[in-house]
C-alpha cells in the first residue's frame, strides 16, 4: 500500500534522529530535546521533524541553529541507514502541541475542580 510507505518511512527517521542526536551529534547547541513526531511529504523528499527542549519552554536560538547545523549533518547517514534513493531534507520544527495539551488539561482539570466546588458549596 503506497499511501503507508510515508508513515512508515516517518517512523524510522524519528528513531534513527533520536539515536543519533543523542550519540553522533556533538554540537553544545544541540541540548537535550525530545522528538515528538515526524511527518514525511508523500513524495518522500522531506522530513518535518517536530520537537520540544526537554524542560519546556520555548527553543533558544542557539539550539534552533544547532538543529539546522544537524539536519546537514544527518540527513545523509540516516539515508544510507534507511537504504533511500535520496535522503529527504530534514526540517526541524518546535512542537506547540505538546505545550498547548498540558495548558488545556490545566484548564478542564481547573473547570472541573471549580464545578464540582460549586456542586459542593
Amino acid at each position: 500500500m503506497p499511501g503507508h510507505r510515508p508513515e512508515r518511512i516517518a517512523e524510522m527517521i524519528h528513531k534513527e534522529i533520536a539515536k543519533r542526536l543523542q550519540l553522533e551529534v556533538k554540537d553544545p547547541r544541540v541540548t537535550a530535546v525530545s522528538i515528538t513526531h515526524v511527518r514525511v511529504t508523500g513524495d518522500l523528499r522531506k522530513a518535518h521533524v517536530h520537537y520540544t527542549p526537554l524542560g519546556g519552554g520555548e527553543p533558544s536560538e542557539e539550539l534552533v541553529g544547532g538543529l539546522r547545523s544537524a539536519a546537514k549533518q544527518l540527513r545523509g547517514p540516516i539515508g544510507r541507514a534507511l537504504r533511500l534513493r535520496h535522503a529527504p531534507e530534514l526540517l526541524f520544527e518546535y512542537d506547540t502541541h505538546t505545550e498547548e495539551a498540558v495548558r488545556m488539561t490545566n484548564l478542564l482539570d481547573r473547570l472541573s475542580a471549580e464545578r464540582t466546588e460549586r456542586e459542593e458549596g
